[in-house]
């Protein structure tokens, strides 16, 4: 009798009524893979537990952390297949160490998340909001206050020009805009397709309109934006981050706000998530916020499902998964051996 692969499910990828959060087919894309099985976890804890993956020769998750206490005896797990790209949760150290692979979701989130950026791009240079609020307000008169900005001739920045970041540039392009970034991991043969001129980072602060973050967080980028950076940029310019909340330090983005270092910010990112309701940055009007939301749209989930999907099916026809963050497990005798085991159980 041939054994079929474990795949675990964890809870946070359902709602308080157990449905099923991602839009389109979802698990039924599971029919398309027979020799799998599924289960949802049980319980959605904040962290993963050794019971929890114990069964399992991969976990597909978002929410939870993973830690070395998490693969604790682990003599099963293969995988961990994230449904994002933003893996700060998730202690790569502690996989390498028990040879387990992880797998990110950088075609879901590369045009959703890069539209977020431009999204907020939009908004602030055409005061969107305010003019909304004015309309509501019936306050017409007062419109003649709050022109907007144009795009046409306006530096456009990046800190990262990775998998969004390049994207974001690319549909750009018809505005019009300066294009500048800086990235330690790129050439600049690596960005001309997007038009873009690599140069330091006080140059990309300095002369930016509009400056996005597009960086992961780590302990060298947390807190990579404080009161320093951000008295270099323009006293017109607008910082958007979707990132993550840390990069930024909150407390002198709010004094940057609020004493007019900067004109604005698009924010979907908090320093703590949720963000408290008596947090200043909710009370500006220079300030558009999401709850690290704004890029959930079908399309992001749907082409996060389908990544994750190809990447179990990768798994199991012995492939290298693709968006593999930690290639040097590959050679890892811990993987090897269990490996080899999941496959003569096929």
């Amino acid at each position: 009798m041939i054994n079929k692969a474990r795949i675990g499910i964890t809870r946070d990828l359902f709602d308080k009524d157990g449905k099923f959060i991602i839009p389109g087919p979802g698990l039924k894309l599971f029919d398309d893979i027979p020799e799998v099985e599924y289960e949802i976890f049980p319980e959605s804890l904040p962290e993963i537990i050794p019971e929890q993956i114990k069964d399992f020769d991969m976990v597909i998750g978002a929410l939870p952390r993973w830690t070395e206490r998490s693969l604790v005896g682990n003599e099963r797990l293969l995988a961990v297949l994230f449904t994002g790209v933003g893996y700060d949760r998730i202690e790569v150290p502690a996989l390498n160490k028990t040879g387990v692979m992880l797998c990110i979701a950088p075609d879901g989130v590369r045009r959703p998340m890069a539209v977020t950026i431009i999204t907020f791009i939009l908004a602030l240079a055409m005061r969107i909001f305010e003019k909304d609020k004015l309309t509501r307000e019936g306050r017409w008169a007062e419109k003649a206050n709050y022109h907007g900005v144009g795009l046409t001739g306006r530096t456009l920045g990046s800190i990262g020009v990775g998998n969004i970041g390049h994207e974001m540039f690319m549909l750009a392009r018809p505005f019009g805009m300066k294009h500048i970034a800086c990235d330690p991991y790129l050439t600049q043969a690596a960005v001309d397709d997007i038009g873009v001129k690599l140069t330091d980072m006080d140059t990309v602060l300095a002369e930016s309109d509009f400056l996005n973050i597009s960086v992961p967080l780590s302990q060298k980028t947390h807190h990579m934006i404080g009161e320093k950076e951000l008295r270099k940029m323009k006293k017109t310019a607008y910082l958007i981050n979707t990132a993550r909340g840390p990069i930024i330090d909150e407390t002198a983005l709010i004094r940057a706000l609020q004493e007019g270092w900067i004109r604005g910010a698009g924010i979907d990112v908090f320093e703590q998530e949720p963000t408290p309701p008596d947090n200043p940055l909710l009370k500006l009007d220079n300030v558009i916020v999401a709850p690290h939301a704004l890029g959930h749209t079908d399309e992001l989930f749907m082409g996060i499902w389908a990544q994750k999907m190809r990447q179990v099916s990768q798994i199991m026809r012995s492939e290298v998964p693709e968006a593999l963050v930690n290639r040097e497990v590959l050679d890892k005798p811990e993987l090897q051996s269990r490996l080899k085991k999941f496959r003569a159980s096929r």
